[in-house]
């Protein structure tokens, strides 16, 4: 039996604005109370932020952080809980989920434009729009899988040793991923707003989540100069939004 505890939860993730901070709070949660019981081996050293449960231990602390998020959520996919247990990147297709196997860590700027925004509309609005243009509609979501394949052959090549070379590419891919994510109906002026911002400044935006406000994210290449990042970040502090310099592709629980 579980004994009667309090759990404090303490979080740098802005709730509701796309994050996956449910996920991450299952998954945290999950791996703790399976820990306590015993289901688990307790692996986290102190003072440490992740652990190295074997793939069943894994496993078995994903599923039950999918059910976490089913309480939250109702329907979710199972990305957001599989990312924050295995870290790294996932690929997601057709309801299928795997893990890539080499992605290096990339630098960005995470910003927040504050302005709420439904996931369910969102959804909603896109498949009305398919339906009433199938024929530009389907050319779209066929170029935004192969933008989603590009960028992970280049993720894959930049593993090893990246080069300025590919860091270019995949600013080219964010560009153009985020073209086609306004052309299907899920920009917003806001997230419009942050690529001007940074565009200023020689940086590339898009968004991410659903779409029609909430976050978005700017690629930080190798030896940028501090004092762009700060002048960004004044920028869109002055916008209303809120940033963070963050990491992507880092460990799970």
């Amino acid at each position: 039996p579980l004994p009667s505890m309090d759990i404090v939860v303490w979080s740098e993730l802005p709730t509701g604005a796309g994050l996956g901070s449910s996920a991450a709070y299952s998954v945290c949660l999950a791996a703790a109370l399976l820990a306590s019981c015993e289901e688990i081996m307790n692996r986290l050293k102190e003072g440490a932020t992740s652990a190295r449960w074997n793939e069943d231990e894994l496993n078995l602390i994903n599923r039950w952080a999918f059910l976490g998020e089913k309480v939250i959520h109702g329907n979710p996919s199972g990305v957001d809980n599989s990312v924050s247990t295995w870290g790294g990147a996932l690929r997601f297709q057709k309801g299928n989920i795997s893990s890539l196997q080499r992605i290096p860590v990339l630098k960005i700027l995470l910003t927040n434009t504050k302005v709420p925004r439904s996931t369910k509309a969102l959804v909603a609005s896109v498949k009305d729009r398919l339906a009433k243009f199938p024929e530009i509609m389907n050319p779209l979501l066929v170029s935004i899988d192969a933008i989603s394949q590009e960028c992970e052959r280049v993720l894959g090549v930049m593993a090893a040793t990246p080069t300025p070379e590919q860091y270019m590419v995949l600013e080219e891919l964010i560009d153009m991923n985020q073209h086609h994510l306004n052309a299907i109906g899920v920009g917003h002026s806001s997230l419009d707003r942050l690529c001007q911002v940074t565009a200023a400044h020689g940086l590339h935006s898009k968004l991410t989540g659903a779409g029609g406000g909430g976050c978005g994210f700017t690629l930080l290449r190798p030896g940028l100069d501090q004092s762009v990042v700060e002048a960004i970040k004044q920028a869109l502090t002055s916008c209303g939004f809120e940033c963070w310099e963050t990491t992507i592709g880092g460990p799970g629980v």
